[in-house]
């Protein structure tokens, strides 16, 4: 179900506007950048779908209470341990036929360390290794309390990104698992063209 009922989309489209204006800032100046720092002066900014609240909808949590231990494969063969915390429902429709309409759930996962982190959702889609990067996309979601069955959360596929490992070699990534590879394109967040 989309989000855009409860939020302003002015508002949100200038949060979202700002927000990558940020991250291009981060990628072009900081010592931390991923873009190869021969690089950076011919960076001209991090290329996105154009701002879609379609893709802003409303997920259902199912909280998993002994959660599944995930062995998730990294871009350099590695892999690293996760815990399925919580799957996640929701649905994606739209009025034109760009849009195949229905339920899609994804994983979300968190690290073995016993730390206060947000949710990691990696996926891939039906964009993925044309319009988006082909080791797929991440997001990450922040939960104000610990999450429950039945609880409501907002996932803003605009805010999907790249890992760092899209942009330099020198990182180490990992693969969204196959429970994560939605069949459907979602055009909204990051686009990666390489």
């Amino acid at each position: 179900m989309s989000d855009t009922g409860s939020i302003d989309v002015d508002r949100w489209r200038d949060e979202l506007e700002s927000k990558r204006a940020e991250k291009d800032d981060f990628f072009a100046e900081h010592p931390q950048s991923p873009i190869p720092p021969e690089e950076r002066d011919s960076f001209d900014g991090l290329d996105y779908f154009d701002p879609d609240p379609t893709y802003r909808v409303t997920a259902t949590a199912t909280v998993h209470e002994k959660p599944d231990p995930v062995l998730m494969d990294t871009t350099t063969g590695r892999e690293i341990r996760y815990r399925r915390t919580a799957t996640l429902e929701f649905d994606l429709s739209r009025a034109d036929d760009d849009l195949e309409d229905g339920t899609f759930e994804l994983g979300a996962y968190r690290q073995e360390r016993p730390t206060e982190q947000p949710l990691f959702v990696p996926f891939r889609d039906k964009t993925t290794g044309q319009q988006s990067y082909r080791g797929g996309r991440y997001m990450e979601l922040e939960t104000e309390d610990e999450l429950t069955d039945g609880d409501k959360i907002v996932v803003d596929f605009n805010l999907a990104y790249s890992p760092f490992c899209a942009y330099s070699d020198t990182f180490d990534c990992p693969l969204p698992p196959e429970e994560n590879w939605l069949e459907v394109a979602i055009p909204a967040g990051e686009r990666f063209e390489k």
